[in-house]
């Protein structure tokens, strides 16, 4: 199996996190365990077979409690992809799940840094995220 891809460059392209005041943060601490994970990746596509891909990772509470901080990440990666794909599920595939999976252990690792410097020092995501399971679902 010939190499598909080749990363360039990673970085974090965009990073938020607010906590509108001190009522809102011990509220916050309280209730974070509650607060759910959620990714999105989009791409575009540069020159010389270039793709940008951007991951954006939000924590966020889905309750309508007045209050609540907001986490979100923007993590951009540059791959080169090998002339030997020309198929679109394949480079998909690249995009979606083969270059996240390479990605992953930093994007998590800057994302937890952001959260813990914003005062929430003892959260952990206990489950990695599953790129090839989400991957497949988008076909179901």
């Amino acid at each position: 199996m010939t190499k598909k891809f080749k990363i360039l460059a990673q970085y974090i392209k965009d990073m938020s996190s607010e906590t509108k005041d001190i009522e809102t943060y011990i509220f916050v601490r309280d209730f974070i365990s509650k607060y759910q994970l959620n990714i999105d990746i989009n791409s575009k596509a540069l020159k010389n077979k270039m793709v940008e891909i951007n991951t954006i990772m939000k924590f966020e509470d889905k309750e309508s409690n007045k209050k609540k901080s907001f986490f979100e990440l923007t993590y951009a990666t540059v791959i080169k992809v090998d002339d030997s794909v020309v198929d679109k599920k394949e480079l998909e595939k690249i995009i979606l799940c083969d270059s996240q999976l390479k990605i992953y252990p930093n994007l998590e690792k800057s994302f937890l840094n952001l959260i813990h410097n914003s005062g929430y020092p003892d959260i952990k995501f206990e489950k990695k995220i599953d790129f090839e399971k989400l991957y497949n679902q988008r076909f179901n």
